[in-house]
């Protein structure tokens, strides 16, 4: 379920963010609204009813608005674990982007904060810090062009740099050990057999 809070822009739904290394894709279950999103072409709102597919590329800022505040959501994430882990950043204000310490502390969760059992609060607190940044960032973006998201991009590689390497076991153990056992799966039926039926 998407958020049905009103962020500071008085429109409801959830925190606007980016994933730095996976893909992420939305099939609307149910409710209407829209997701908002920036990237190179720009800010774009694309409509999302029951059936909708939208498929999220690195360095897309995006954000979902819950319309009729009913929008159910299922998503699919691409990349082994990495979106539990990091890869997914609240673009906020550029001063708390500058420096880890302070980033980590506006946009990590308090741990009684990380489950529905929480009040939701520190939850709508990062929303609207990632609402305010994505505002700034859409109308940077609109004054400077693609060099305003550049420029972004620049800050969120910096961030997520330290924690990149440990990224990469991930990706071993995940989807390129799977990939490996595929092309060993094919290479055997090219042989005309197939152990791994």
């Amino acid at each position: 379920r998407v958020y049905d809070s009103v962020a500071p822009d008085g429109l409801r739904g959830g925190a606007p963010h980016v994933h730095a290394g996976c893909t992420e894709a939305y099939l609307v279950i149910a409710g209407r609204g829209a997701v908002q999103t920036l990237g190179p072409a720009g800010f774009r709102e694309l409509p999302l009813e029951p059936g909708a597919f939208v498929w999220l590329t690195p360095g897309t800022i995006h954000r979902l608005v819950n319309g009729d505040g009913a929008l159910e959501i299922f998503v699919l994430m691409q990349r082994a674990r990495l979106p539990a882990v990091g890869v997914m950043l609240i673009p906020c204000a550029a001063e708390t982007l500058a420096d880890p310490e302070v980033y980590a502390e506006a946009a990590t969760l308090p741990e009684r904060e990380r489950t529905t059992t929480g009040s939701g609060d520190a939850a709508r607190a990062r929303r609207d810090r990632g609402v305010e940044g994505f505002l700034a960032l859409r109308e940077a973006f609109e004054r400077r062009g693609p060099g305003a998201l550049a420029d972004f991009h620049a800050q969120v590689a910096r961030l997520v740099a330290p924690r990149a390497k440990g990224w990469r076991d991930l990706v071993e153990q995940g989807p390129i050990a799977a990939a490996r056992a595929t092309e060993a799966q094919l290479e055997s039926i090219t042989c005309g057999i197939a152990p791994h039926l």
